[in-house]
């Protein structure tokens, strides 16, 4: 037992902070489920960008979510400082006993100052000034060699404060919602896929450089198509990635089923939920498959898979074996957008785990 971890039974309320994308945000939905069951009294809220809203929203141990604008400057001076200012305001009303923040991030050094908390726990960062060592009571440690999973990196905020998560406490959460899960229905009935089994293929991310070469995407789907399988297609409403799944239908022998641009990220966690099978990169959606427990095949490049890997779901994880410098977190070798170690991934290895996880 640590000589200083907090008497969870008597807090009221939480606040867990995380100021980043969408993926980040859903690998902190295990803290929320842990916090919740060692402490059932606590009232336990969430301060997220509004964009990520929907990774975090019918989470069963959530009372409130807090958003902030990333948008909020460009509407000048005056309607940036009003929205920080009503935001301070209604967090301080909550009266928190307790803030994990879980970003690298000066907002929640601030927060936790100005909101007077009694407890506050932070990553240790090197090398901060007072401002951020004053601001909390505990630090968690984070490893030099980054083999840790983020989910239990996160997870450790709560080790650190005398809370040690069961096995079953540390998945993944995120509930599509019946409106959600209502329209995917009918989606798939317009498609003639609502009896089907099928696969679902997200090729695209927002980082061209997480990305697989269309050519070889399609070259993947019309093995599939031979072998029986129906595929559906996703992407997010972005120009690049429609781009990307025009050129991969382009080379397809049979167009495939697609819903590219037209779900929301609740609709993508209803539809990937029916699916047999996802296949994608290190992205958002493949953590939402994960989520969803539905097995992942998920391609890896600069990006390291021991800390943003599939969690705790039947799946498989492709990457180079020639490449001695993965994971570099380069954005393409070079800086070039374009990353070897993921765009030299033949057909066979995807194909052959695509396979093996079928088989299972």
């Amino acid at each position: 037992m640590l000589k200083d971890a907090i008497p969870i039974n008597t807090l009221h309320r939480a606040l867990i902070i995380k100021l980043r994308h969408h993926g980040d945000v859903l690998l902190t939905s295990p803290v929320f489920s842990t916090l919740k069951a060692h402490a059932p009294q606590l009232e336990i809220d969430a301060l997220i960008y509004a964009d990520t809203a929907e990774m975090l929203s019918l989470h069963p141990a959530l009372s409130k979510i807090h958003h902030i604008d990333r948008l909020a400057r460009k509407q000048g001076l005056w309607h940036y400082l009003n929205t920080e200012w009503q935001l301070l305001k209604t967090l301080r009303g909550r009266h928190y006993d307790l803030i994990i923040h879980l970003t690298d991030h000066p907002r929640g050094a601030w927060i936790s100052r100005l909101c007077g908390v009694r407890w506050a726990v932070a990553r240790s960062v090197g090398g901060r000034g007072g401002w951020w060592q004053n601001a909390f009571t505990h630090f968690f440690a984070t490893p030099r060699a980054a083999l840790r999973h983020t989910v239990e990196l996160n997870l450790d905020a709560l080790r650190r404060l005398g809370i040690d998560p069961t096995q079953s406490e540390r998945k993944l959460s995120l509930v599509p919602g019946r409106e959600a899960e209502a329209r995917v229905m009918s989606l798939l009935e317009e498609l003639g896929c609502a009896e089907i089994p099928f696969i679902h293929i997200h090729p695209a991310s927002r980082w061209h450089f997480k990305c697989w070469p269309g050519e070889a995407m399609a070259a993947l789907i019309n093995r599939l198509n031979k072998e029986g399988h129906r595929v559906i297609l996703t992407a997010a409403p972005d120009n690049a990635e429609s781009e990307m799944i025009e050129a991969i239908q382009s080379r397809l022998e049979q167009p495939a089923p697609c819903l590219a641009g037209k779900l929301s990220l609740k609709e993508l966690a209803a539809l990937t939920a029916r699916a047999r099978l996802f296949i994608g990169v290190d992205s958002a959606p493949m953590h939402i498959a994960a989520a969803m427990g539905t097995p992942t095949v998920a391609l890896f490049g600069p990006s390291g898979d021991k800390e943003w890997g599939p969690w705790k779901v039947a799946s498989r994880v492709v990457t180079s074996d020639a490449h001695s410098c993965r994971p570099c977190g380069i954005d393409g070798c070079g800086g070039s957008k374009v990353s070897d170690c993921l765009t030299s991934l033949s057909v066979e290895s995807v194909h052959q785990a695509v396979q093996e996880l079928l088989a299972e």
